[in-house]
């Protein structure tokens, strides 16, 4: 099992229901009631769930009287974002070369001009 926290929080936003979760937290805390109301999914399913992100770090655990609303936290995202944006120019520089050739071949084509 993964142990680095890039992993775990790879691992966590794998799943649909998890990731529509933290779409769900970054319009506002809810409570678990109010996370299962979209979802065709048992409280004890979607409790499941948000122990997962929870263990990721993802999301944390609020206190509001009796209510405990569960809050997004953006660090692990961020970590992951940071991750990604590290292969940015492998893929800039593959659409660079693909304009490139896109360019030759209609430069190419109206050289050519049509019928020929």
């Amino acid at each position: 099992m993964a142990t680095d926290s890039i992993s775990v929080t790879f691992a966590a936003l794998a799943d649909p229901t998890r990731r529509a979760i933290l779409a769900r937290l970054a319009e506002g805390d809810a409570s678990v009631n109010e996370l299962t109301e979209p979802f065709a999914l048992t409280q004890p399913t979607i409790s499941k769930h948000l122990k997962v992100l929870e263990n990721a770090g993802l999301i944390s655990l609020g206190r509001d009287a009796q209510r405990r609303p569960r809050r997004l936290a953006a660090r692990p995202l961020r970590e992951a974002s940071e991750w990604i944006e590290a292969y940015r120019g492998y893929w800039e520089d593959g659409f660079a070369r693909l304009d490139g050739y896109l360019s030759e071949l209609q430069a190419k084509g109206k050289k050519d001009g049509p019928g020929e």
